[in-house]
């Protein structure tokens, strides 16, 4: 078999990706932007929930996120929160409503069947199972941009007195901050 370019693969499955995004989001009324908004907010813990995270992870301008927040708080999508301790800071919540079109829009029939075929051809698991998660950390390397990871795989995560902390902001960690992204991750 000839040698395959990563890259090559990377942009063919980012394209499929992308073109079922696109058509989810026309058929609720959204942009493709406003669901890589909310998809990401989804995801993301209380370090991360601001509108400058959500244009670095998305590597666009913050006017452009600026406008889609205004464009997705005004349909009940979103919330903004001002910081208790930090009042120049605000923060970004992702509402029921905002939950309930996330949900209509991701793709999960695309994965859901490419899941299914890919567990059909296979006798058993892939032999790396973390290709995935070392190609984007390559990636991001490459580009030189936060890695924007999970948070209990930062080598700031600690288990400390029968629960989570984090030795970078020297604060405890909910178990649910602790299993989303975080944008001062620092991989092990």
């Amino acid at each position: 078999m000839a040698d395959t370019d990563i890259y090559e693969l990377i942009e063919c499955m980012t394209a499929l990706i992308r073109s079922e995004e696109r058509k989810k989001c026309a058929e609720l009324g959204l942009q493709a932007v406003h669901f890589q908004v909310l998809n990401y907010l989804s995801r993301c813990n209380k370090y991360s929930d601001t509108p400058a995270a959500v244009a670095n992870y998305l590597g666009m301008t913050r006017g452009t996120v600026s406008q889609s927040l205004i464009i997705l708080e005004k349909k009940g999508y979103l919330e903004k929160n001002q910081d208790q301790n930090d009042k120049r800071v605000i923060h970004l919540k992702l509402l029921a409503a905002g939950e309930e079109v996330l949900k209509q829009a991701r793709s999960t029939d695309l994965f859901g069947n490419a899941t299914q075929i890919l567990k059909t051809g296979l006798s058993s698991a892939p032999a790396n199972v973390n290709v995935f998660q070392e190609v984007l950390t390559a990636l991001q390397k490459a580009n030189q941009s936060q890695s924007f990871g999970v948070c209990k795989t930062c080598r700031n995560f600690r288990e400390k007195d029968n629960g989570y902390f984090c030795d970078l902001t020297q604060e405890p960690l909910s178990v649910i901050d602790s299993q989303q992204l975080c944008q001062e991750h620092a991989p092990v």
